[in-house]
């Protein structure tokens, strides 16, 4: 290596250059330079065996690696350090040496730690019972060498094994999802009872300890369909080995080798590969044909109705508290109580002129000319909410309460002026509590507030009621019974006790 290094110098390369080239450290580059052929042997033939400082440790280490391979030098340290306090200082890179050697003297092989998981067959699904579905991605050569990254969407009836597989140039969201599954049941001609999935974030939003959160599009999607979503546990993708196994077979017998054209293209090929290969061939678990098994389980699943364009284009919208929608920078009306909570949502057409809103079920729920401009609110005369009439009930309805009271009238009457924006608050309050205080106290009080010019039916009550419980707190009060004793006559003929002036004046002396 001397000699190499002397000749690589000698060819005008630098230190680094011979270091990259030979692959040696660069300081034992410069080392080498800085010696002549005759120091250099000498330094050969010196002793480079220096003591072990962890020699005496090596007996602790071979046990410990013997009854546990699996540690790594770091542990090995670490475990050092703890039982032998005495440890003598040295580098984490002497230990890592040191432990290597002895699993080099003494054959003893690094192995993880792995417990073995034990499995069972299942028996077969019933007919039209399940399916799994999964996603895979893969990397095509173009025409020109380019690489390409493609999306596909498979799934497979678990009895049947029946294939469908769908590829895209771009990743998966929730919408494109939904259109895949779209093909896949009209290419079964059915739907199954139950699919399985694997906890992904097109699909599903949270696992939320069982109580599934699913992304808004699938959710909904989900709940208009037949069958039954079902997430397998995370980290656990055994669960759904069938799809895992026809992800793989898709990639090294379909996709591998063939050169990327367009998404069409290849989703034409991918139904002749079907055909011929993916379901036309005995499956080797089964030992049977999936086409021919998925003509027995066609009839045991949910029928599907192949969407018209126009379901096509409805969009998922949020629904506003105000039931209304936010759409292009303008609020459309919805009709009153459309709005039932937080995750209330419609479904939008939209057209060159006009704006097609539906309910979940696809009911149509209103339509609006569309506003080319901004920060509009465009409502349908329908959706406004009649409160004239309801109004008018509530009026008459504390007017009744009220009954002949005179003052009533001329209290209401400043009570709409005053307080016009609160008015069905204060009658509210006024209907509300009204039948708790006799009727003389409500007109004590009436005629205080309109003396007072105070017009709040707060303050009615409250004086009202205050009047009710001073009258009450007279009528219970009780006068004192006073016990006279003997006649009239004896009591006004007595005279008062006096005392003797005498007495204060000696006490002034």
């Amino acid at each position: 290596m001397w000699y190499k290094v002397k000749e690589l110098n000698g060819k005008g390369l630098n230190k680094s250059q011979i270091s990259y080239e030979l692959g040696l450290n660069r300081a034992t580059v410069r080392s080498y330079l800085s010696m002549d052929e005759s120091t250099f042997l000498k330094w050969i033939s010196e002793t480079k065996r220096r003591p072990k400082k962890l020699k005496e440790y090596m007996q602790y280490i071979k046990t410990t690696l013997s009854a546990h391979p699996y540690l790594s030098a770091s542990q090995v340290e670490d475990w050092l350090k703890e039982h032998y306090p005495d440890l003598p200082a040295v580098h984490s890179k002497t230990v890592y040496n040191f432990v290597e050697q002895v699993r080099r003297d003494y054959d003893i092989p690094k192995r993880k730690l792995k417990t073995i998981r034990q499995y069972e067959k299942l028996p077969e699904t019933a007919y039209g019972d399940q399916a799994q579905a999964d996603f895979g991605v893969f990397h095509m050569p173009d025409a020109d060498g380019l690489r390409h990254k493609i999306h596909f969407f498979v799934m497979i009836l678990s009895r049947s094994r029946q294939k469908y597989v769908y590829f895209q140039s771009k990743p998966f969201t929730s919408r494109s999802t939904v259109d895949a599954h779209n093909q896949a049941f009209e290419y079964f001609n059915g739907q199954p009872h139950h699919i399985l999935y694997d906890q992904d974030r097109v699909l599903m939003v949270n696992e939320n300890l069982g109580d599934l959160i699913l992304t808004r599009e699938f959710q909904q999607y989900s709940s208009g369909m037949k069958f039954e979503p079902v997430f397998c546990r995370k980290a656990d993708p055994e669960s759904k080995g069938k799809v895992e196994n026809v992800v793989g077979f898709i990639k090294k017998n379909f996709l591998r080798g063939r050169t990327y054209k367009n998404d069409q293209s290849l989703n034409d090929m991918a139904i002749e590969w079907l055909v011929r290969t993916g379901n036309g061939k005995v499956h080797a678990g089964t030992q049977k044909v999936p086409h021919q098994e998925w003509l027995i389980e066609r009839e045991y699943l949910h029928p599907y109705y192949k969407q018209s364009q126009s379901d096509n284009r409805l969009i998922p919208y949020k629904v506003r508290k105000d039931n209304t929608i936010s759409y292009k920078g303008n609020f459309y009306t919805l009709p009153l109580n459309t709005y039932q909570g937080a995750d209330t949502f419609v479904l939008l057409e939209a057209e060159v002129e006009k704006l097609h809103l539906y309910s979940s079920d696809r009911k149509l729920l209103t339509t609006h000319a569309l506003c080319s401009e901004r920060g509009q609110t465009i409502r349908n005369t329908d959706h406004r909410r009649d409160k004239s009439q309801s109004m008018e009930v509530l009026k008459n309805e504390v007017k009744e309460l009220f009954g002949q009271m005179p003052s009533y009238d001329q209290f209401f009457e400043q009570l709409t002026v005053h307080k016009q924006r609160f008015l069905r608050d204060n009658l509210l309050l006024l209907k509300r509590r009204v039948q708790e205080i006799e009727p003389e106290f409500v007109e004590q009080s009436i005629q205080f507030c309109l003396e007072s010019t105070v017009f709040n039916a707060n303050t009615l009550i409250l004086k009202a009621l205050l009047y009710q419980q001073e009258s009450q707190a007279l009528k219970q009060a009780v006068m004192p019974q006073v016990e006279i004793k003997g006649t009239l006559s004896q009591q006004i003929e007595s005279q008062p006790q006096t005392s003797n002036i005498n007495t204060y004046q000696t006490i002034m002396q």
